[in-house]
């Protein structure tokens, strides 16, 4: 009696994300975090997401996170070049008290509004590739190596990056946080 062996279904890359049981929200919730990290400006953020969105739908590329997260980084680089050729003002960049308002509502009451803005401060002083291996580092959990497949840069680049990255957030922060006052 023969055994009828038909190959197991191989998962589409265009379909399936890169990591099992991840949806396309959670890719997207990762892009945001990525592009965010190069920004530092949420609406300049979800720009880059969305053109790597799309690109990747037209492309009818792999659902990944590697190649979502190459694609919002190739249009950010786009973007610093082509500022750095005509410089531009973005209209979101002006106050708007309702934007203020909004923001201010959405942000938890408990946590230390003053620490939170050390936090962005300090994060602001960082360039952009800088906030992009610190965020892919400490909050997706990347290791050296993956993120350098992710940034096309040798490992050794991104651990020394990594460190002088770190190493700038500690000097900033000690320097210029206030301990918070315990009651």
């Amino acid at each position: 009696m023969a055994k009828s062996s038909s190959p197991a279904p191989v998962p589409d890359d265009r379909t399936e994300p890169a990591v099992p049981g991840a949806s396309s929200e959670s890719l997207l919730r990762q892009g945001y975090r990525f592009a965010l990290s190069l920004t530092h400006e949420p609406s300049r953020a979800e720009d880059l997401l969305q053109d790597g969105w799309l690109s990747l739908l037209k492309a009818n590329g792999p659902r990944t996170a590697a190649y979502l997260i190459t694609a919002i980084r190739s249009r950010f680089v786009d973007q610093h070049r082509r500022n750095l050729i005509a410089p531009m003002e973005s209209l979101d960049d002006r106050f708007h008290p309702a934007t203020e308002a909004e923001n201010g509502f959405w942000s938890d009451p408990c946590e230390g509004a003053a620490l939170k803005m050390t936090l962005q401060r300090a994060l602001g002083l960082l360039r952009p590739e800088e906030r992009a291996v610190l965020l892919l580092s400490a909050v997706e959990g990347y290791t050296a190596r993956e993120i350098g497949e992710l940034l096309d840069a040798p490992r050794g680049t991104i651990l020394s990056l990594m460190h002088r990255t770190r190493a700038k957030l500690r000097r900033w922060l000690t320097t210029h946080s206030e301990p918070e006052a315990r009651t």
